[in-house]
């Protein structure tokens, strides 16, 4: 499996949680874009947020100053610290490599992990 998500589980409106996704080293530098995306059940996946080689990170609106995008290099790991979290976040998230320098759309996605589930209880 090329990426493996975790960090997923419950917590508390207000409270945190850090997912993290292990990258094959297969992608070790061969990736323009890096993302994570999310799921709601009814939904349809969307991009949370995402990271390019250059270390330029982008981020959704609901995601902007409470969510944290990172990649270690040195560990290849994607994660994504998640503070402040609302019922709204309730999703199953998964970590991509994107085909584009943006990662901003689940189309530019050309591998996926199998997602891990956040659940936010008020």
């Amino acid at each position: 499996v090329d990426l493996v998500e975790s960090g997923g589980g419950e917590a508390e409106t207000g409270g945190s949680l850090t997912l993290s996704c292990a990258v094959s080293r297969f992608f070790n530098n061969r990736w323009p874009s890096m993302g994570w995306f999310r799921q709601a059940p009814g939904k349809e996946r969307e991009a949370v947020a995402s990271v390019d080689k250059s270390g330029r990170t982008r981020y959704q609106d609901f995601a902007e100053g409470r969510f944290t995008i990172a990649y270690d290099n040195l560990n290849l790991a994607l994660s994504l610290e998640m503070n402040s979290l609302k019922t709204e976040d309730n999703a199953t998230y998964y970590c991509a490599i994107c085909g584009d320098d943006y990662c901003v759309s689940r189309y530019a996605a050309d591998y996926w992990g199998l997602g891990t589930q956040v659940t936010v209880s008020s």
